[in-house]
């Protein structure tokens, strides 16, 4: 049987206060832009619910779409009918014999309290048909069915709902304000884009790029990752690439190795910093995990920290904190990991020091860069970015590859 329509639940959004029309209209929105494709849709936006009207779409298409929505808790699709009893056991019925699941169990909710039959009677006289017109075995399950049915009856219909189908979570994306996340091409800054997104954090994307020394597949890796993150979001991600070369290369000229991933961390945070600046971005994200790598321990962090004044987002702070094969668990519920380990090495990797510093000392990174005109280097890198936008349409633009 196909739906009627969807019934979506806020979850999180419902302990909002006065503020709270700013999120459900923002989820709307959001959920109307992701669902783009089905311009039948109809929606109806109440105090606790949005309801979708199908009108005729697939709901398994919808279903699919729905699940990347941030600020949807869950969803389940439902089925609008007559007050008449025997109808709606006769479509439950067709339901589950349609699907292959062996236990079930109905839940009857009556807000029309004129309704002739109490909840608890309905349930059973349900389940009986069930058992009674389904050609395989089944089992009631109360505490933990396979399929739950939960049954609605309102003062104009009775409305069905099949089982609830677990949202994204989080806050609707953009009613938190704008990021530039530092997107690598590894397995954590995706997972930080994610982890950012599913708190309402809308972001742009910033990356270092160091021709000839990295080459155009890591290029592409890095917009097949912004490709996969655009699916959270409203369908497009826009992308600031970086030439690093020059800048890199007189950072190794001029400072001691051991220092040299230091002073280049804190050049690429002051470059992200004018570029979140100039495109309204209010943080910067990264995926840095602690400990992982010497420029991750909290000394190197705080030396780095120290060249910007806006915030720095790691939502890997809960990342910051998970073991390497949890954020690799995400990237793979996100389906990035695969693209992430490419063996395509970006500016960080090629040029990556015997023996960094995992304590280094503010006085000493400041010396180092006070043997060069960095500003100037700095300044060049932000007037020659390249902003690119990802869309579905990407892999079809020729100046980009």
């Amino acid at each position: 049987m196909e739906a009627n329509y969807i019934v979506v639940r806020f979850g999180e959004l419902t302990t909002k206060g006065k503020n709270r029309k700013l999120f459900t209209q923002k989820l709307l929105k959001n959920t109307k832009e992701i669902l783009f494709e089905f311009p039948q849709l109809q929606y109806q936006l109440q105090y606790d619910r949005l309801y979708i009207y199908l009108n005729g779409a697939n709901h398994l298409l919808v279903n699919e779409k729905l699940k990347t929505v941030f600020g949807i808790h869950s969803f389940s699709n439902a089925y609008k009918f007559e007050k008449d009893l025997d109808v709606v056991k006769d479509a439950i019925a067709k339901m589950i014999n349609e699907d292959t699941k062996t236990t079930f169990k109905i839940n009857t909710k009556r807000s029309d309290k004129t309704f002739p039959k109490k909840s608890q009677d309905i349930n059973r006289e349900i389940a009986g048909h069930v058992f009674h017109h389904v050609d395989r075995q089944l089992k009631v399950d109360v505490h933990h069915p396979e399929m739950l049915v939960t049954v609605e009856i309102r003062h104009d219909a009775i409305y069905v709902m099949t089982n609830v189908i677990k949202g994204a979570g989080g806050y609707p994306v953009g009613i938190g304000g704008k990021a530039l996340l530092m997107l690598s091409g590894g397995i954590d800054s995706p997972v930080a884009g994610y982890l950012t997104l599913k708190r309402g954090v809308d972001i742009e994307c910033v990356h270092f790029a160091a021709p000839p020394y990295t080459n155009e597949f890591a290029r592409e890796k890095v917009f097949d990752l912004v490709d996969k993150l655009r699916h959270y979001t409203h369908g497009q991600i826009t992308v600031h690439v970086v030439n690093f070369t020059k800048l890199q290369l007189a950072v190794y000229d001029h400072c001691d190795e051991s220092y040299a991933m230091t002073v280049m961390r804190r050049m690429m945070y002051r470059i992200g910093e004018k570029l979140a600046i100039k495109n309204h971005c209010l943080a910067l994200v990264n995926g840095e995990s602690i400990g992982q790598v010497a420029s991750q321990t909290l000394d190197s962090m705080n030396v780095i920290n120290q060249v910007i004044s806006i915030p720095v987002l790691r939502p890997v702070l809960p990342v910051a904190c998970l073991d390497k094969l949890e954020i690799i668990d995400i990237a793979q519920k996100i389906d990035t990991y695969d693209v992430s380990i490419r063996p395509h090495e970006d500016c960080c990797t090629i040029f990556t020091p015997k023996a960094p510093a995992t304590k280094p000392k503010s006085y000493k990174a400041e010396a180092f860069e006070a043997t060069f005109d960095y500003e100037t280097y700095v300044n060049e890198c932000v007037e020659n970015v390249e902003t690119i936008v990802v869309d579905a349409n990407y892999k079809n633009d020729e100046e980009i590859f």
